[in-house]
């Protein structure tokens, strides 16, 4: 397979990994490419965060409140990843917050019921980034802020593969886990460029200093708990950089 057609297949499973948009199959989706498709995480993040602009757009345009447009977009969003951040902060906060010993928080973290700490996190995730959304108001702010919001989030996940071992021999993290530093920086320098392009520096400097705090945070809590990352704790890491961008977009840019 050529340069150019090993690209277009990591896109596509950069895609097929984050999103349930209707794209064509990845020809192949071995650990190899898994790994090497991380540089396309921000660009599969750009178009959620325009998809979801659009639902903000489109509900505003039919005269809805911001607070409902808020929330519609939102639902645009879970539907177009499948919830699969959100499923990855819920398993992650009923694992770290519920088990006393590392393997009973994986083992917590891998039961699909969901607990008290899951629905609280869940809860704080929705209610932070609906109020941060709805404070925005206007398309012309929110755009902006959902593409960048989805697209750095995303493209800061290699922060966390590059800086923590896996804490499982199986599973989607093990499959991730220590990608190429080219398509990884590659992935980090997109996911930083963008709110610098779309913000004013001030802004843009804040909004990645929060998301990068904010992931290393939960990179920190989950190596002193479980000795590094699972694919729930990326899911995790993912959903706080989106409520860090959101909330750093209210507080200057609304």
């Amino acid at each position: 397979m050529d340069w150019l057609g090993k690209r277009g297949m990591e896109l596509l499973l950069a895609f097929a990994l984050l999103t349930r948009l209707p794209l064509p199959a990845p020809p192949t989706a071995s650990a190899t490419a898994v790994r090497g498709s991380v540089w396309a995480y921000p660009i599969a993040g750009l178009v959620v965060g325009m998809l979801a602009a659009g639902a903000f757009g489109l509900a505003s345009w039919a005269g809805l409140p911001a607070a409902m447009s808020a929330m519609l977009t939102l639902a645009a969003t879970a539907i177009l990843t499948g919830c699969l951040h959100e499923d990855g902060l819920a398993d992650c906060a009923d694992g770290l917050g519920g088990g006393r010993t590392p393997q009973r928080k994986l083992e917590i973290m891998r039961d699909s019921r969901i607990g008290t700490y899951g629905v609280v996190a869940l809860m704080l995730s929705f209610g932070l980034r609906w109020s941060a959304l709805a404070a925005l108001a206007l398309p012309a702010y929110a755009t902006p802020a959902l593409i960048v919001t989805h697209a750095t989030a995303r493209g800061l996940v290699p922060v966390l593969l590059l800086a923590l071992q896996p804490a499982r021999r199986d599973g989607l993290g093990l499959s991730a886990a220590r990608p190429p530093l080219i398509s990884s920086v590659a992935a980090i320098l997109l996911a930083m460029a963008v709110p610098l392009v779309l913000w004013p520096l001030e802004a843009a400097l804040l909004a990645i200093a929060a998301a990068l705090g904010v992931m290393a945070l939960v990179g920190w809590i989950a190596e002193r708990q479980i000795g590094g990352f699972t694919g729930d704790v990326l899911g995790a890491g993912e959903q706080t950089a989106e409520i860090a961008l959101l909330c750093v977009a209210a507080a200057l840019l609304a």
